[in-house]
């Protein structure tokens, strides 16, 4: 399955992936309503992150919308900044990093109906910002970040 590229030079070394696919037992429509909300992201983060969604007001989800964070790692607090790329309502929609933690944060949520249910799957391409310090200690956050979110959503929808 081919992701979608993210805008601006895609880089060719220090690429990590990582990939979850989680079976809720919910309607796609309702599935992809609850991910469209960039409000609920904070349900879908651990909450050792302290993660705070930044942008007020209108958070309706679109291609070109722009969207603040805010986190907290290892106790210090860091601007996050993502840009939606792609949006195909039911679908998927890519974001992207514009600023924030990493050097290329690309992350396509893509749905499909299965099962009676929807299959959610998180598809991310990343670079550390720090990749000969920290490459590992970060892969292990992400792997944790997407760890937790497979337990939310099994809690929230049912798995």
């Amino acid at each position: 399955m081919a992701w979608a590229p993210a805008a601006g030079p895609r880089p060719t070394r220090g690429l990590a992936h990582v990939h979850r696919e989680a079976l809720v037992h919910a309607p796609i429509d309702e599935t992809f309503a609850f991910f469209s909300d960039a409000r609920n992201l904070e349900k879908l983060t651990p909450p050792w992150l302290r993660f705070d969604v930044r942008t007020h007001g209108d958070l309706a989800m679109r291609e070109g919308r722009i969207i603040n964070y805010r986190i907290v790692l290892y106790g210090l607090p860091i601007p996050w900044q993502t840009r939606i790329d792609v949006w195909e309502p039911g679908v998927r929609f890519v974001d992207r990093q514009v600023r924030g933690p990493y050097r290329w944060w690309h992350h396509e949520h893509r749905f499909e109906a299965a099962g009676g249910g929807t299959r959610v799957i998180d598809h991310v391409e990343y670079v550390p910002r720090a990749r000969w310090i920290s490459a590992g200690l970060v892969r292990r956050d992400v792997e944790r970040i997407f760890d937790y979110r497979q337990q939310t959503l099994a809690a929230l929808f049912g798995a």
